[in-house]
């Protein structure tokens, strides 16, 4: 699949370009010490993992460095990002991050090129997708993961139909207003997604800046 440009919001995503070619984002820094403490906690020390949407690339090569154990699979649409996240990569001699690959898992069937993954992690994304493009994405996962495999989903979600704080309302309001089909989800509807594609979830999980983790397992044995 060729590389695409994401048109995204201008609130959506901060990332600095740097002289080397490694563009930085300064919520990875703050976010991926308690990913990597969640993980950790609900995925254990070791396999096989994919994380969708990578961004600038910090992410994967904090994780890789800090959770040597899991081999990890960055992808991401857009080439900018792809790019970024080579250099990363790069710079980081990590022997664990195998190259990133372009994926739009927004796509539905892109499991079909992804799949038997012990762990695979998102983050910030789906607030930044139309609700059909998440709800493929979250089936998608489900279907990627290894029986006893475990999906993380980081970001801002609804609680119900309640914002976590007047700082997530005004961001809902400035993506929205620049793209209508996008904004946030709650948090319901996306473990009832994940419920009914055959995982396991887990209460949501309370994380920095009113962010919430939700984690779900495969279970190693088709339910009955």
């Amino acid at each position: 699949m060729a590389a695409k440009k994401l048109n995204l919001p201008d609130t959506a995503s901060v990332a600095h370009p740097g002289a080397d070619g490694r563009l930085h984002a300064p919520s990875a820094n703050r976010n991926a010490p308690v990913i990597r403490k969640t993980i950790l906690e609900h995925a254990g020390i070791s396999g096989t993992a994919l994380e969708i949407a990578s961004g600038t690339g910090e992410h994967v090569t904090m994780l890789a460095q800090a959770l040597p154990g899991f081999s990890w699979q960055p992808t991401d649409i857009d080439s900018d990002r792809i790019m970024s996240i080579a250099n990363w990569i790069r710079h980081s001699e990590c022997k664990n991050i195998l190259s990133p690959a372009i994926l739009d898992a927004t796509r539905a069937g892109w499991e079909k090129e992804y799949s038997g993954y012990d762990l695979i992690l998102m983050v910030n994304l789906l607030h930044l997708i139309d609700t059909d493009g998440a709800s493929v994405v979250v089936e998608g996962i489900a279907k990627s993961l290894a029986p006893g495999g475990t999906a993380m989903i980081y970001g801002p979600f609804l609680r119900g139909d309640d914002f976590a704080s007047r700082g997530d309302e005004v961001f809902h309001k400035s993506l929205v207003d620049q793209n209508s089909a996008i904004g946030y989800k709650s948090f319901q509807t996306v473990q009832g997604w994940q419920a009914s594609s055959g995982l396991m979830t887990k209460p949501a999980i309370t994380m920095p800046a009113n962010n919430l983790m939700l984690v779900a397992h495969k279970p190693a044995r088709p339910l009955t």
